[in-house]
C-alpha cells in the first residue's frame, strides 16, 4: 500500500514538474519581429573582408578597427532619414560609393540622408559608407534623432547643420590634360588665323563704336574660324561646369537619351560640349523664328553676331577659372564652389547686357516692341540657363 502511494505520488510529481517545463517553452514562443522602420540606423556595422571581397559584421573586440564602416539603409525620397553624428576632420559618408558630405570641423552634425540621395539613384536600399582618413569614426554617436537634447547638456559639443558636400574635382590629371589640348589648340588656333583672332579678341572693339566693331557685325558668323572657336569655348565651359558638379545629365529629358555616371569625368565633358556647341548654333535658329514672329529679322545677323563674339571673348577667361578652382578647391572648397558660379553668371549676364546694348544702338530699347523681343530671345534664355548651371547644386 504504501509502495502504491510512492509510485502515485511519483507520478504527480512528474506531471507538475513537465507542467512547469512547459511555460517557460510557451512563453519563448517564436514571434515576428516588426519590419525595421526606413528611418532608422541600425546599431550593426559592416566591414569589408578584403581577403573575400565581401562585407561582414563588424564585432568590437573581435575585430580590429578600421577606418571604413558600412551599413544598408533604405532612402526614400519621400520620407525623412534624419541622421546625427559626432564627427572629427575629415569624417566623409558615402552612399554607394558616392561622396555626399565631408565634415570639415569638429562637431555634432544633424543632416538628412533621403535629401542627401544623389538625383541619378534610386529610392530603396542603399549602401551607407562611413569613412574616417586617419583614425576610427564614433560609431556610438550614430543615431537617427536629432542631436538637440544631446547638445543642451553642457559638455556637449557645438552642433552643425550639415549641408550637402558636393565632391572634389576627382581625377585632377584629366582636366589638366584637357587644359593642356585647350592651350595647345588655341595656339594652333591663332597661328592659322591670327588676323581673325585679332579682331575677335580685341577690348577696345568690344567696349568700342569703332568701323572695325561695325565690319566684324557685318561679317558671316558661321565660318570655320567661329565653328573652331564654338568648339573650344564649348570645351572649356563643359570642363569648369563638370569640375563644380553641376549635373546637367540629371535633368529628366537628358536622361531619357543619355544616362553618364559621375565618375565618368571624360563622358561628362564630351557630353557638355556637345550641348554647349549644339546652343550656341542653335540659338540662331531660335532667334531667326522670333524675328520672323516680331517682323524684327534685319536684327537678327546682328543680334547673334554680337552674342556670338561676346561669348567667344568671355570664354577666354572659363580655362582661368578652372585652374584656380583646381589649385584652391582643396583649401576653401565652399567659396572657391560659390566663386566659380558666379564667374559663370557673370559670363551668361554679361553677354546678354552686351546684346542688349547692341540692339539698343539699332533700335531704341523704349520702343516696347523691341524690349518684349529682346526679354523672349534673351532674357528668357538666361533665366533658365541661370536655373540649370549656376543654381543647380
Amino acid at each position: 500500500m504504501a509502495s502504491g502511494r510512492s509510485v502515485w505520488w511519483f507520478a504527480w510529481g512528474l506531471l507538475v514538474l513537465l507542467g512547469l517545463c512547459q511555460r517557460p517553452a510557451s512563453a519563448s514562443e517564436y514571434r515576428q519581429l516588426p519590419p525595421a522602420s526606413p528611418t532608422a540606423l541600425s546599431n550593426d556595422w559592416l566591414i569589408h573582408d578584403a581577403a573575400r571581397n565581401r562585407l561582414l559584421f563588424y564585432v568590437p573586440g573581435y575585430h580590429q578597427p578600421a577606418h571604413a564602416y558600412y551599413q544598408w539603409v533604405r532612402l526614400s525620397r519621400n520620407q525623412s532619414f534624419p541622421l546625427s553624428f559626432a564627427a572629427q576632420p575629415g569624417l566623409s559618408l558615402f552612399i554607394d560609393n558616392q561622396l555626399i558630405f565631408t565634415a570639415h570641423t569638429a562637431a555634432t552634425y544633424s543632416l538628412n540622408l533621403a535629401r542627401l540621395l544623389p538625383a541619378h539613384l534610386p529610392m530603396g536600399r542603399h549602401l551607407l559608407a562611413v569613412w574616417q582618413p586617419d583614425g576610427t569614426p564614433a560609431l556610438a554617436s550614430f543615431s537617427g534623432t536629432s542631436p538637440s537634447s544631446a547638445a543642451a547638456g553642457p559638455a556637449a559639443a557645438r552642433v552643425a547643420q550639415a549641408q550637402p558636400r558636393l565632391p572634389g574635382p576627382q581625377g585632377q590629371n584629366v582636366y589638366l590634360g584637357f587644359l593642356l589640348v585647350l592651350g595647345l589648340s588655341y595656339g594652333a588656333v591663332r597661328t592659322t588665323y591670327q588676323p581673325g583672332l585679332a579682331r575677335i579678341f580685341q577690348l577696345e572693339e568690344l567696349f568700342g563704336n569703332g568701323g572695325d566693331q561695325q565690319a566684324f557685325l557685318a561679317k558671316p558668323a558661321l565660318s570655320l574660324l567661329n565653328l573652331l572657336l564654338v568648339l573650344l569655348f564649348a570645351l572649356s565651359f563643359a570642363l569648369l561646369l563638370t569640375a563644380i558638379h553641376t549635373d546637367l545629365q540629371n535633368l529628366p529629358l537628358l536622361r531619357r537619351f543619355v544616362n553618364v555616371a559621375e565618375t565618368a569625368i571624360v563622358a561628362r565633358v564630351l557630353l557638355y560640349t556637345a550641348i554647349i556647341t549644339t546652343f550656341v548654333f542653335g540659338k540662331y535658329l531660335y532667334v531667326a523664328i522670333l524675328g520672323y514672329i516680331f517682323g524684327l529679322q534685319p536684327l537678327v545677323d546682328i543680334q547673334y553676331r554680337e552674342f556670338l563674339r561676346t561669348t567667344l571673348l568671355a570664354g577666354l577667361v572659363l580655362p582661368l577659372v578652372l585652374l584656380l578652382y583646381l589649385s584652391l578647391n582643396a583649401g576653401f572648397p565652399r567659396t572657391v564652389a560659390w566663386a566659380a558660379s558666379a564667374a559663370v553668371a557673370i559670363v551668361l549676364v554679361g553677354t546678354v547686357l552686351r546684346v542688349a546694348n547692341t540692339l539698343h544702338k539699332e533700335a531704341s530699347l523704349l520702343n516696347l516692341h523691341l524690349f518684349a523681343y529682346l526679354c523672349a530671345t534673351e532674357v528668357l534664355p538666361l533665366l533658365v540657363l541661370l536655373k540649370l548651371i549656376v543654381f543647380t547644386y
